[in-house]
């Protein structure tokens, strides 16, 4: 028994030796004295080595001068350490590059040669900058990152990729241009991150983007990050008193760049069934739709209903408002009237006994926006 006790003292005391000397050898930048914000001192009080990071990882973390994770790196790590998708939103300067980068170089396994992640940016200093970060943190697990960016020799960057490498951080359009000619060989990339994503999902970018994620095997790990991104509105549906003004108004909206379906009366059955089921599970965010929509369709996810013609009857509007703020949600109703509409207008409010305001300079976005809505009893919905 006192053999067994000094033997497993000697395995902790050298343990903890191991611990003192892998430390000691580090060369971090000298300590930041700068008063700092809340932005990144408001933690949870964990330490990088709780996320059973592997020493390689957390060399490179310290040898950064990275002490403590900062909140979004709190609140990311763990999920994309799992390799879970994560949509993550925090002010510039916050650590959202560590945020990222620290999962998909701790998942890349330095053994496989080949692309193993793939980091989007917009721009070419922001590729510069997030392959210098990756390259430091990932030193010590010997991984090899590739920077790609457009301006630069195309010749270069093909004779670079064929060097094997783990990870590489690029503009869509060269790392699509690669991708096309056959030289990026993305079968075994399990890991995309689209940093100022916002910038990314834009239109400038969506028609690359849509083209360079068929290159990718099917279901991989997707990291979104951003300062900001636009309030946008759950889904919507939009009433029309025709149906060829339904199909009029479908056809300029999906013109200007917006997903759109549209259901009326005189198309098939199996074709409306289609439709209903395909806006119920969110393919699409807009509806426009004649009154066959309006009753009895309950989806949840519909925040806002505009009535693109205002309809005749009390009853029908009553009806068509109702589809949106489903079940104690928010929701708001907008009405575009015409000078021709000022009589119906008047009377649906006389027979409601209601008064139908003007639409405000500023809407709240808690009435249109899911993410910043919230349950309050006692606060009426002024939209609707």
């Amino acid at each position: 028994m006192m053999v067994n006790t000094t033997s497993a003292g000697s395995r902790e005391a050298k343990t903890s030796v191991n611990e003192k000397e892998w430390k000691s050898s580090l060369k971090p930048p000298p300590k930041d004295m700068r008063v700092k914000t809340s932005d990144v001192t408001d933690t949870k009080g964990h330490e990088f080595e709780d996320f059973c990071l592997s020493r390689e990882m957390l060399m490179g973390i310290f040898e950064q001068g990275w002490e403590r994770p900062s909140p979004i790196q709190e609140s990311s790590l763990p999920m994309a350490l799992t390799g879970r998708d994560v949509l993550a939103r925090a002010k510039n300067g916050t650590g959202k590059t560590g945020a990222y980068s620290i999962p998909i170089l701790e998942r890349v396994d330095p053994k496989f040669e080949t692309i193993q992640a793939l980091v989007l940016v917009p721009t070419r200093e922001l590729a510069l900058q997030t392959s210098q970060i990756c390259t430091e943190l990932s030193k010590h697990k010997k991984l090899r990152v590739m920077v790609s960016t457009g301006g630069t020799d195309l010749r270069e960057d093909i004779m670079r990729i064929m060097e094997k490498v783990h990870v590489i951080i690029a503009t869509p359009g060269r790392i699509l241009d690669l991708m096309e000619k056959r030289v990026a060989d993305m079968k075994n990339c399990k890991m995309l991150v689209l940093d100022e994503a916002d910038k990314l999902l834009s239109q400038d970018f969506l028609n690359t983007l849509d083209r360079l994620i068929s290159f990718l095997p099917k279901d991989p790990q997707i990291l979104l990050f951003s300062a900001t991104f636009p309030l946008t509105i759950n889904q919507s549906i939009i009433f029309c008193n025709s149906t060829q003004r339904v199909e009029l108004l479908a056809k300029k909206i999906t013109e200007l760049g917006y997903s759109c379906y549209y259901i009326h009366a005189r198309m098939q059955q199996a074709h409306r069934n289609r439709v209903f089921h395909d806006f119920r599970n969110g393919l699409c965010r807009n509806l426009v739709c004649s009154d066959l929509f309006t009753r009895g369709i309950d989806i949840q996810a519909v925040n806002v209903v505009i009535n693109f013609d205002f309809p005749k009857m009390a009853e029908t509007y009553l009806h068509r408002i109702g589809r949106s703020g489903r079940y104690g949600h928010l929701g708001i109703a907008i009405n575009l009237i015409t000078y021709e509409d000022r009589f119906a207008l008047h009377r649906i409010e006389q027979e409601l006994g209601t008064d139908i305001k003007p639409i405000p300079k500023s809407i709240d976005p808690k009435l249109y926006v899911a993410e910043m809505q919230q349950e309050d009893l006692d606060d009426p919905i002024s939209g609707k």
